[in-house]
């Protein structure tokens, strides 16, 4: 996995290719896919939610250039597997999601691997954590019509936000950068996430 789809396709940050290498991504993925685990597409995780392909995860980490005394904010939590991911590359590591289920889901396989600095809220996460803000680096797993106001305000100077812009179908993978209070916004390739629902999303009726 980390040879053929990640490194060939160009990402090779040594600490993220490393990150790769550590964590279980199969323990992440429900027991009847985990045999397509380090396949090179995105699987089902239930609750209508996905894991994105190896590729697509991989990516969005090198673009937050992440170093070891970053506090992250990740919307999304998903099956974990990012998050996992971040908490080997970053301080710590803060994660939302609104299903229940897989929320705890993965905060029972953050503690079997114990990974302690990775917490996780159950909530709305186009409104953030605004308890723990700023934060330096921002990943939105789920795609929006744009970047959620709140998101923006809670991260740090000089931070980084990694989100998927667009339609309900196929978005825009974006780097936002914060600079002296304005967004300075880099297209980098096309994608297809689930939609991020929230008052600063997508509504589930939309």
């Amino acid at each position: 996995m980390v040879t053929q789809q990640i490194m060939r396709r160009g990402v090779v940050t040594p600490r993220v290719i490393e990150a790769f290498k550590k964590v279980p991504r199969h323990l992440f993925v429900p027991e009847q896919f985990q045999s397509h685990s380090y396949n090179d597409h995105p699987l089902p995780i239930g609750e209508g939610q996905t894991i994105s392909q190896p590729y697509i995860v991989a990516l969005m980490t090198d673009l937050l250039n992440l170093s070891g005394e970053d506090k992250v904010l990740e919307i999304g939590t998903g099956s974990g597997y990012q998050a996992a991911i971040l908490a080997e590359l970053g301080k710590e590591v803060y994660t939302i999601e609104r299903h229940k289920l897989l929320a705890e889901r993965a905060e029972k396989i953050f503690k079997e691997l114990n990974y302690q600095n990775v917490k996780v809220l159950v909530g709305d996460g186009t409104k953030g954590w605004k308890e723990f803000s700023p934060y330096q680096k921002i990943i939105v797993t789920a795609s929006a019509p744009d970047v959620p106001q709140p998101l923006f305000i809670q991260l740090d100077e000089m931070g980084k936000l990694v989100i998927p812009i667009g339609g309900r179908w196929s978005q825009d993978l974006t780097l936002i950068e914060k600079r002296k209070g304005k967004m300075i916004r880099k297209s980098v390739c096309g994608c297809v996430f689930v939609p991020l629902i929230g008052e600063y999303g997508y509504r589930d009726t939309d």
